[in-house]
C-alpha cells in the first residue's frame, strides 16, 4: 500500500470514527446540565411542607442537581408569609416553580375578593392549568385504564373576584368570559392534543344556559378546532360531563374547560384514579411553569401526623424534572414512584394501608437505588 493510500484510508477512518461518535451523541443527547438548575419551591399550607420535604429527600437521595429558592407564601399565615411580588420575582427569574396548595380563607366580611392564588396567577399569566389524570399500578379503583387530560383556563370566567352587592340581600357575581382568552385556552389544548398523539379535544360548556358567556367560549372552541381537521372535536353540557365521567370515563382524551368547570371537573377525575394524594399537575404561562397537585386540597386535618400522600407531589416533581430537560432523574424518580405502588406493600391511608409520609419516602428512595 502506497503512503498516500495509507493516508486517505486513515482519513476515512477518522471521519467515520468522527460520525459514530456524532450519531451517538444524538442518539443519547446529555440529560445532565454544565450547571445545577435553581427552582422556586413554595411549600404551601396544610400538609404541603410534608410533601415538599419528601421530594427534598428523594432528590437528595438521587443526587439531582436542583437547588431550591424557597418562600412561604400563605392567606391564613400572612405573618410568616413572604411578600407576593418577592415570589412573583424569583418564578419570573427561574421561569420554573414547585408549589403546594395554597389554603383559601373566608374574606367574605373584609372586602378582599381575589385570593393568593388568584394573584400569583394574574402576576404571572398561568393562563393554563393541565392535570394528567391517569390510573395508577396497583392503586385500585372502580375504573381501571384511565388516562384523560383536563385543560382549564384559570384566569377569568367565575374566578374574576368582581362580586357586589347591589342592595341588601342581592349580590351580583360578575362571569367574565373574553375571546382573546377563550381563543388562546382553546389553543393551547389543540397543541397539546398534536404534540402528544392525542386523538381528541372535547369542549365542556354550559352555554345552552349562559348563551352569552358560555356561548363565546364554545364558539372559539369550534373556530379553532377547524384549524385542527386531524383533531377529533365535540363539546358536552358540563353536567353531562360529570355523569359520562363517572360512568364511562375512557371516551374522554383532552378535555378543555372554562374556570369553575375545569375546577369541577379536576377533582372528580382524580377521585376516579385514587384521590388527591396521587395527581399532578402543572399551569403555565408563556414563560413559565408553575408545578402542583392536581386536586387542590390543603389536607390540614392531617398536619403533622406524618399520613398524607406524597405521590402527587413526586409526580409534579417528575414533571418538572422532564420539563427542565433533567430527563434521567424524571424517569428515575417516575419509575421509582411506580414500582412501590404497584408492589402494594407501603400504602398511606388514602389508598388502604397504613404506612406514613415517611415511610412510602424511604420506599421510593429505597427503589431508587
Amino acid at each position: 500500500m502506497s503512503l498516500l493510500t495509507r493516508n486517505v484510508a486513515r482519513c476515512l477512518i477518522q471521519v467515520s470514527s468522527r460520525n459514530i461518535h456524532s450519531t451517538a451523541a444524538l442518539a443519547n443527547p446529555p440529560t445532565k446540565p454544565q450547571q445545577r438548575v435553581k427552582c422556586t419551591l413554595i411549600p404551601g399550607d396544610g400538609v404541603g411542607p410534608e410533601l415538599i420535604y419528601s421530594v427534598q429527600e428523594v432528590f437528595k437521595a438521587a443526587d439531582v442537581p436542583v437547588d431550591f429558592e424557597p418562600f412561604f407564601l400563605s392567606e391564613v399565615n400572612p405573618a410568616l408569609s413572604a411578600p407576593l411580588e418577592t415570589v412573583v420575582e424569583s418564578i419570573n427569574r427561574n421561569k420554573i416553580c414547585l408549589k403546594g396548595i395554597l389554603a383559601t380563607p373566608d374574606y367574605s366580611h373584609t372586602g378582599e375578593l381575589q385570593t393568593l392564588n388568584m394573584k400569583l396567577r394574574n402576576e404571572l399569566d398561568l393562563y393554563a392549568n393541565v392535570v394528567h389524570v391517569a390510573s395508577l399500578p396497583g392503586v385500585k379503583t372502580r375504573h381501571q385504564g384511565i388516562d384523560a387530560v383536563v385543560i382549564r383556563e384559570q384566569t377569568e370566567g367565575e374566578y374574576s373576584a368582581q362580586e357586589h352587592e347591589t342592595v341588601p340581600g342581592v349580590v351580583e357575581c360578575l362571569k367574565v368570559v373574553t375571546e382573546a382568552k377563550s381563543l388562546r385556552i382553546a389553543k393551547f389544548a389543540f397543541d397539546y392534543a398534536v404534540k402528544h398523539n392525542r386523538k381528541k379535544v372535547t369542549a365542556i360548556h354550559k352555554a345552552n344556559i349562559m348563551k352569552l358567556g358560555d356561548g363565546l367560549f364554545l364558539r372559539s372552541c369550534e373556530k379553532m378546532a377547524k384549524l385542527y381537521p386531524r383533531i377529533q372535536f365535540e363539546k358536552m353540557i358540563v353536567d353531562n360531563a360529570t355523569m359520562q365521567l363517572v360512568s364511562n370515563p375512557h371516551q374522554f382524551d383532552v378535555m378543555v374547560t372554562p374556570n369553575l368547570y375545569g375546577n369541577i371537573i379536576d377533582n372528580i377525575s382524580s377521585g376516579l384514579v385514587g384521590g388527591a394524594g396521587v395527581v399532578s399537575g402543572a399551569s403555565y404561562s408563556a414563560s413559565h411553569v408553575v408545578y402542583e397537585p392536581g386536586a387542590r386540597h390543603t389536607f390540614s386535618e392531617a398536619v403533622g401526623k406524618n399520613i398524607a400522600n406524597p405521590t402527587a407531589m413526586l409526580l409534579c416533581a417528575s414533571k418538572m424534572l422532564r420539563h427542565i430537560n433533567l430527563l434521567h432523574y424524571s424517569q428515575q424518580i417516575y419509575t421509582a414512584v411506580n414500582n412501590v405502588l404497584k408492589a402494594g406493600k407501603v400504602r398511606t391511608k388514602d389508598l388502604g394501608g397504613n404506612a406514613t409520609t415517611n415511610e412510602f419516602t424511604k420506599a421510593v428512595i429505597l427503589s431508587l437505588k
